[in-house]
């Protein structure tokens, strides 16, 4: 074994035996039973050195016999002068002793500390392994958070892409219907100027100032004005889409970085002592290359997440507003352009019977949907009159039932009472049924009487289709599918 700042000066073997020392026990033995030395006479040390005196100064006083026999030892040595030289420098077998019990003791308090600190160390090795590990899974576990996070915040974004491409898309087809409508209503117009301007041919009497010229002007001012509404709620709908498409934009790109996370944070937890890739990067703990927190991580998607329902609440407002619109404009346009017809042709003799005829079985189906009316609120109350009845029965069986031991029999009038029961029941069953009947032939008669309104309003227009140039010129007016934007 070599140290480190000297030379090589010996080579250690270590023996073949199993333990490179005795045990101290042994070794304890081994001096324990020799008999402690003999003390020499203090009159006889003249000849020792001071050094000598100091050490043996420390031996305790010895027996008589022990004097002698130390005596008889430095009688014997007196008799080689040759000697003194050597015995004044050599250790008294006290010091041999002591040097050794001292070795012994610094070997056992050095093992101890030894074994101290190798059961130390253990113990700190595996209290650190196990920290190391518990902090390890920790980490493994806040990196799956994060990734639960991620994948919640994605799903997230994907449901709300997927709801602002939707309503992109709902919100461009109503701009196209809406640019449709606005574009069909240049015919209507162009008709209405034509019929104010062959009108101006009239002559003598009938050159008059009458409802029909009226209705026509009228016609001219409400297309118009539909038409400046159109354009700017075509206007909003062109910045909205805009607006929409930015949004998209947004989450688009927060879900490309929520992607590419995603894959990072994955990889790192699937990441292993065992793994490939790992290396060193020296003070990479020091550094901080984050631009957020996890409040405002998840804030930045939830803001995008509420611009987006914000843009889309606004589109969905807008795409409402613009039906109402068209609806309101297609009313609008359709009420003047048969105000105008019937001006036109009120006084034609052949449409008033059919409309008198109509407008008898509207009102035969009106005085039948009253009757029923009244017929129904008969059977209600016929129903609600059978209610305490049956709450009587009911209440007399149960207070019955309390009868004690052997009152409690099944006499006539329990056999009466659930008779009764059953057939308050099945009356209300049967009015029931004959509700049911009547709220259908109820809802028959509103459909025959919406059936009847709108066979009115076709054949009167229908009527007035055929008259003077005019009305065939109106033939061309678009119909409402087309006025709200259909093809």
């Amino acid at each position: 074994m070599e140290l480190i700042g000297s030379t090589l000066t010996a080579t250690y073997v270590r023996p073949k035996t199993s333990h490179f020392l005795p045990a101290i026990s042994t070794m304890a033995t081994s001096y324990r039973g020799i008999q402690p030395p003999m003390a020499m006479n203090p009159s006889a040390n003249l000849w020792r050195t001071n050094s000598y005196y100091k050490s043996s100064s420390l031996v305790p006083t010895l027996s008589p016999l022990q004097r002698e026999n130390s005596d008889l030892v430095r009688a014997k040595t007196t008799f080689y002068p040759s000697n003194r030289t050597a015995l004044a420098t050599r250790y008294t077998p006290e010091d041999w002793y002591k040097s050794n019990h001292s070795n012994y003791r610094e070997s056992e308090s050095s093992r101890k500390s030894a074994e101290r600190l190798r059961r130390d160390t253990i113990r700190l090795m595996q209290d650190k392994e196990q920290l190391t590990r518990r902090s390890q899974e920790n980490t493994s576990k806040n990196i799956g958070e994060r990734l639960n996070d991620i994948v919640f915040w994605k799903s997230e974004l994907s449901h709300e892409i997927d709801n602002i491409v939707t309503e992109i898309a709902t919100l461009t087809e109503v701009k196209r219907r809406l640019e449709r409508a606005l574009a069909e209503t240049e015919g209507p117009l162009q008709v209405s100027q034509e019929c104010l301007y062959h009108r101006e041919k009239r002559m003598s009497i009938d050159l008059v100032h009458d409802d029909v010229e009226k209705d026509l002007i009228k016609e001219v001012e409400v297309i118009k004005s539909c038409q400046e509404r159109m354009r700017r709620h075509l206007d909003r709908a062109i910045a909205q889409l805009l607006s929409n498409r930015a949004a998209q934009h947004e989450l688009e790109r927060d879900m490309r970085d929520k992607l590419t996370a995603q894959r990072i944070e994955d990889r790192c937890h699937n990441l292993r002592n065992t793994s490939d890739g790992i290396s060193y990067y020296r003070g990479i703990e020091r550094l901080d290359p984050s631009l957020s927190l996890p409040d405002s991580w998840s804030k930045f998607t939830d803001d995008n997440i509420l611009r987006s329902q914000s843009e889309r609440a606004s589109s969905q407002k807008l795409r409402d507003e613009i039906e109402i619109l068209l609806n309101t404009t297609s009313n609008e346009m359709w009420n003047q352009f048969n105000s105008v017809n019937i001006a036109f042709t009120n006084r034609i003799s052949e449409t008033a019977d059919a409309k008198n005829g109509l407008q008898t079985h509207l009102a035969k189906t009106l005085q039948e949907i009253f009757q029923t009316e009244m017929l129904i609120e008969s059977l209600k109350k016929a129903l609600r009159d059978k209610e305490n009845p049956l709450k009587v029965a009911q209440t007399r069986l149960e207070e019955r039932t309390r009868r004690p031991n052997i009152e409690l029999c099944r006499d006539n009038p329990h056999h009466r009472l659930v008779s009764e029961v059953r057939e308050i029941e099945d009356t209300i069953q049967k009015l029931q049924e004959r509700l049911m009947e009547a709220e259908n032939t109820m809802q028959i008669l509103a459909k025959t009487k919406a059936t009847l309104e709108h066979d009115l309003s076709i054949k009167a227009n229908s009527l007035f289709l055929d008259q003077e140039k005019c009305m065939s010129m109106r033939k061309s007016f678009p119909s409402m599918p087309r006025l709200v934007g259909y093809t």
